[in-house]
This record gives C-alpha cells, structure tokens and sequence, in this order.
C-alpha cells in the first residue's frame, strides 16, 4: 500500500496510476470499464484528466474522492508539456514523467538507488522541456522542487468508481454522513427548537403581529418567486428500456458514422472511432502532414465535423449522431439467465465475451426504480450489423458503444440488456 498512497501537506494521494490516452470514448466511465476490463480487472477505480484515463485499484489503497498526485504535478508545471520530475517524499521517491501533455510515469519509489537509475534512464530520452531532481543528487540541468509547493488540491482529477452501482452507493454513503454532519453542526439549533418557548402571552402582541406579517409575506413572495405548485405529483419514472432505439437501426447509424469519420487523410494515421450515444469521435495522428493540409482534405471529407486540436500531433475529429425513433424493449429473463443464454450465444461463434450484472436505480425525487442491466463487453472483426445479430433472440437491447481500432483493425462493442 505504501507504494501507491503519498501522504503530502496532511492530505492522501494516489500515485502509480495505469494513464493511457483517452482515445475516442464519449463517456469516461465506459472508457474506463473497457480498458480495465482488458488491462486489469482488478483496476476498479478511474479518474479523467485532460484527455486521459487514469486507472488505480482499492487493493492498493487508492479510494473513491481521492485526489491524483500526476495530475497535482501537471497543473503545477502547465508551462511544460515535457518534463520529467522526481521529488524525495516521506519514505521514498516520487517519479512523474510527462511527454507532450500525456503522464508516462507516475510512480513512487522506495530505493533511492532505483529512483535514480530510472531518472538516468529516462533523461537519455531527448527533448525534455525540464528537469527536476533532488539536488543531492548533482543532476545535470536539473532543478530541485519541494513537492508540498505542488500538490494543492486544486486539480479536478478525483478517483471515481468505475461500477456505477459502486458509484451510487458512494453518494448515499456521503450523502447520509452529510446529514449527520449537518445534524451534529446545527444541534443547537435542533435543541433550541425543541426547547420550553415562552409563551405568547409573555410577548409584544404588536411585536408578534408584525412578526407574523413578515413571515406570511415572505411566503407569498417565495411562491411567487418560485412558483411553487402545492400538492403537484412528480413526474412519472421513465425507465431507460422505454426509450430503446432498434438494435440494428442503431448498429447501422455507428458503422456509417465510423466510415464517415475514418476517412484517409494523407500524412495523417487513423487510430481509433468510437460510436457513443450521442457523437462519433475519431482520433488521427500526425505522420508527415500539416494541419492545414488535414483541415483543407477534412473540410471536403467530412463536412460538417468539429476538429479539436488536442496538441500540434493529435486531432480530435466529433460529428453528433442524429435521433432514433425510440421504443419500448424488456428481455422477460432475470439477469442471470440472460448471462447463460450470451454466453452460450458466443460460445457457439468461438468468441470471446466480458459480461456483467449491474443495478441502475432512478429517482424522481420522491419515487425510486431499479432495473437489472447485463453489460456485455467483446472485441470482434464482425462489423456492427454482424455483431448485433447475436442478440436476435433477446428484448431490451441497447449499443451503447462500438469502436473501431485502426491499428488491430478490430471492433470493440459495449451493450446493454435490460433485464426482468
């Protein structure tokens, strides 16, 4: 555990997060669950930084609400984009890499020996933009930075949980010791509330009037303000299997939008396209090409795309994804029975399938639903029409997410079926 919490200025932080490039996902915590699923299953925890996905586990110590010391140290230095940084820490060293804006090392050392044999390694790579060493250590260009001047808090990069039952639990976790705290801070109040008033009587008449007047004013201007309807129901639940687009309706619109967006730009690699539920994003590489000779060929190619330049090498390629007419869908299975039938349904095609059950709960401030919802996760070379036939024979279906990855030139697939 040592190895992956830093204890800096009386706060914790995770270090020795898993960083990989954010690539094309629409959704953060899809991301996440797809690159845990296929780096470490066991890596439950995630946090989004810039255009990255960083993944940490509670078997190291890391918790949900916990800050990251790499992304602490990256808003610290936002005047490099390469740089590379070791801090003497309680009980050891503290190694943060970065090239071109992406963390490459985030780790904690307990050798010193080690620490510094990896920062010699390292610093033999060229076109660093800075240096940062103890000076003790006599580094070449290197200057000395006490890491408690950079971890501040400040940064946005907290640890989420990658389930979202996880994630929900948590905010009733934090939401009840909320109210605790809220009843312990005004006690007094409570205490007075309760307390023997004195009566009427023993007051003001014309005080007490007046008093009341406000009150009632105030009231009426609060409604006023606000428009409060008394005695209104909420609005009903929508469950999300009532607004399912059809499933091949669907795997349709994402391989036409992965074609649209996969367009060969010369001097530019394609990396990745992923479909979410509202965009298709592409990332391209720079090879030998320009910006302006990608923007003057994607402007003829891809007219109407939004092009987000994520640095001078790497381009972010999003065109928004039209509306579907939506239905109502349920598989009239349980949750584990749909698990047995995708199984099977795989095993008799030879692929591999990651499958998992999950509880969505919905509220409308008074009410509360859940639904079971099986998550199936695959990488396939079937296109996305191919692949949805698997799921012919079952109800409340839903792509959430295929993706196309032009360097394996294989598809990955994130489905939803909601279950009885």
């Amino acid at each position: 555990m040592a190895s992956y919490i830093l204890n800096i200025n009386r706060k914790k932080y995770a270090v020795g997060l898993f960083w990989q490039p954010m690539g094309a996902a629409v959704g953060a915590r899809n991301y996440a669950r797809s690159l845990s699923r296929s780096v470490d299953k066991k890596l439950n925890l995630y946090t989004e930084y810039r255009a990255m996905i960083g993944l940490a586990a509670r078997k190291n110590g890391a918790r949900a609400g916990m800050l990251s010391a790499a992304a602490e140290v990256m808003e610290s230095f936002s005047e490099y984009t390469s740089f590379l940084a070791v801090f003497s820490v309680p009980r050891g060293f503290y190694m943060v890499a970065a090239r071109n804006g992406v963390i490459l090392v985030d780790k904690l050392f307990e050798s010193e020996d080690e620490a510094r044999n990896e920062y010699v390694k390292m610093s033999e790579i060229p076109d660093w933009g800075a240096f940062f060493a103890p000076g003790a250590w006599g580094m070449p260009r290197a200057a000395e930075r006490n890491i408690g001047d950079l971890l501040n808090g400040q940064s946005r990069a907290v640890l989420h949980t990658i389930s979202r039952l996880g994630s929900r639990m948590f905010s009733l976790i934090v939401f009840a010791l909320f109210v605790f705290g809220m009843a312990f801070i005004f006690r007094d109040s409570v205490v007075q509330t309760f307390a023997p008033r004195p009566q009427v009587a023993e007051l003001n008449p014309e005080l007490v009037a007046e008093y009341k007047k406000q009150i009632e004013e105030k009231s009426k201007e609060l409604d006023a303000q606000f428009e409060i309807e008394k005695n209104l129901p909420p609005e009903p639940i929508v469950m999300p299997y009532e607004l399912l687009p059809d499933m091949m309706a669907r795997a349709k619109q994402c391989y036409q939008a992965i074609a649209f967006l996969m367009q060969p730009v010369i001097g530019w690699n394609q990396i990745n396209v992923v479909c979410g539920e509202k965009y298709a994003i592409a990332d391209f590489k720079r090879d030998f090409g320009t910006l302006d000779e990608f923007y003057n060929v994607a402007t003829g190619l891809m007219p109407g795309a939004l092009v987000n330049e994520l640095n001078e090498d790497t381009l972010r390629v999003q065109v928004a994804l039209p509306n579907l007419e939506t239905f109502s869908s349920q598989d009239e299975r349980d949750a584990e029975t749909i698990v047995r039938d995708i199984t099977s349904a795989f095993q008799r095609i030879n692929e591999i399938v990651d499958i998992e059950i999950v509880v969505d709960t919905l509220t409308n401030g008074v009410d509360v639903a859940t639904v079971n919802v099986v998550e199936v996760g695959a990488d396939s070379k079937l296109i996305p029409q191919q692949f949805m036939e698997i799921f012919d024979d079952f109800g409340g279906v839903y792509l959430m997410q295929a993706g196309w990855n032009a360097r394996t030139r294989s598809w990955n697939y994130e489905v939803l079926i909601y279950a009885k």
